[in-house]
């Protein structure tokens, strides 16, 4: 079934880890006048809305978490839509900073496993997507999360393309071939590991990012949502 034209705009950028989703959807964003979300920022607020909360009988690990209390904790989890994108809220606070801090880095692989949260995060992407025309990335946004979505991208790249992107964002330095090798290595484990959750959609549109500047996949992808408007 094909999307409903009257319907806002949804352009889904999916792809295994380090294929630049994020911030090429950022960049789609900007061009289109429509406002980026970062899916993975959901699933990372539920984690912070968590660890709030602790777990004092259990010592508060995190791999004693149970779904329901999870999914009570995320009650508290809302979007708060600006120019560009959306800001994640805890209780009505932003919680940006708290979201990108190693507690939450550290836990938030166990939350995102869970089927009723990702149910959950899904329902929230949906109903933002109702109200607001959106470039959302994540790993199943093409495929479980908006199968009719006007345009979905799978973006792909090399592992070691990837990793050299890695570590020149966290180091602001080219790699040193041992440094590629263990980074790249990572990657495809990863891959691997992923690969239930970064399936492209049947009519995902492939864009091989390894030879190719940023500015240029950003370009062919607005040029693609340009013309399903």
């Amino acid at each position: 079934m094909s999307a409903d034209r009257r319907s806002p705009l949804v352009v889904t950028i999916d792809g295994p880890a380090a294929s630049g989703k994020s911030s090429t959807a950022q960049m789609v964003a900007a061009q289109l006048g429509m406002r980026h979300l970062d899916s993975g920022m959901i699933y990372r607020s539920v984690t912070a809305a968590r660890l709030r909360r602790g777990d004092a009988p259990r010592g508060d690990a995190p791999e004693h978490w149970t779904e329901p209390s999870v999914l009570d904790a995320a009650a508290g989890v809302s979007l708060a839509p600006g120019a560009t994108s959306f800001s994640p809220q805890l209780d009505g606070v932003d919680c940006e900073t708290e979201i990108r801090g190693a507690a939450v880095t550290g836990t938030v692989s166990l939350v995102a496993k869970m089927p009723r949260v990702r149910a959950w995060v899904n329902a929230l992407v949906r109903a933002t997507a109702a109200a607001h025309e959106i470039v959302v990335d994540g790993r199943d946004m093409g495929t479980a999360v908006f199968p009719d979505a006007r345009l979905k991208v799978w973006l792909v790249a090399i592992p070691e393309e990837r990793a050299r992107r890695r570590i020149l964002q966290r180091t602001g330095r080219a790699p040193t071939p041992a440094e590629l090798e263990t980074e790249a290595a990572e990657l495809e484990r990863r891959d691997q590991y992923d690969r239930e959750q970064t399936q492209p959609a049947a009519d995902a549109v492939w864009i091989d990012t390894t030879g190719i500047t940023q500015e240029e996949q950003v370009g062919r992808i607005v040029g693609l949502a340009r013309e399903r408007r």
